[in-house]
């Protein structure tokens, strides 16, 4: 299969990619150190405050983004203005659609976000010569559409407090990817205000905030400051979010 791959940790790595926590579960570990190289000659990484915008729709793309810290929004805006929360991303995700012109979303910093973000030829170019990238971007492509179908269901099935106990979830699987794996409480910020996610789960904020409680009063969360969530035992919020607790 031609020459062995090299490793991504050695010295051939720019210092910024070799400092880069999101490198080796983002898109960026399928690079082989020359291409790394190269793409670093235009990254630029910069910190963006919650409420501000990464990418307003229908305006022409010039350069995509990996998500390094922190929770983006994506909302679609309909013809008269109403708005609608349609996902949320991560770190280490990518942000933008390769070889589209313009971003139908709105694409918001959820929360403070620091992104490392590169021009959009320079990728696509890479895309084009690198399979394995190409791969990678299939690959977060399709676990977006498996957390849509399985979101999908929560939305249209689930009741007000398995939809909550559904988000929270989310969030915590998110945020600590090896969850599965995990002992001992998890911790973690909400990333959304409650209006923000009764407009997610399409419910009213007060039923947000009544099931959020009644999770709490029920020992399945634990809720410091009102945005730090803490679930002392991840199966029994797993539980909650397939039945009425």
């Amino acid at each position: 299969m031609g020459t062995a791959r090299k490793d991504i940790h050695n010295s051939d790595v720019p210092a910024l990619c070799r400092a880069c926590e999101a490198r080796h579960r983002g898109i960026c570990g399928a690079l082989e150190p020359e291409q790394l190289i190269r793409l670093n000659r235009f990254t630029k990484q910069q910190s963006i405050e919650a409420g501000r915008e990464l990418q307003p729709t229908g305006e022409e793309v010039h350069r995509y983004s990996n998500i390094l810290q922190g929770v983006v929004k994506l909302t679609k805006l309909l013809a008269d203005g109403r708005q609608q929360i349609v996902g949320l991303q991560f770190a280490p995700d990518f942000t933008g659609r390769p070889f589209r012109e313009q971003s139908e979303l709105i694409a918001d910093a959820a929360t403070d976000v620091r992104i490392c973000s590169f021009p959009k030829q320079v990728l696509e170019e890479l895309i084009e010569e690198s399979p394995e990238l190409e791969h990678k971007l299939h690959e977060q492509a399709l676990a977006e559409l498996d957390e849509a179908r399985e979101w999908m269901l929560t939305l249209g099935r689930k009741n007000a407090s398995e939809k909550v106990a559904s988000f929270l979830h989310m969030i915590a699987s998110h945020i600590n990817p090896d969850l599965d794996m995990h002992e001992g409480p998890v911790r973690f910020e909400l990333p959304l205000k409650r209006s923000d996610i009764a407009d997610f789960l399409g419910l009213t904020i007060e039923t947000v905030s009544r099931q959020i409680t009644r999770l709490r009063k029920s020992g399945v969360i634990e809720v410091e400051n009102n945005r730090t969530v803490i679930v002392p035992d991840i199966e029994r919020l797993e539980r909650a979010c397939e039945q009425d607790s």
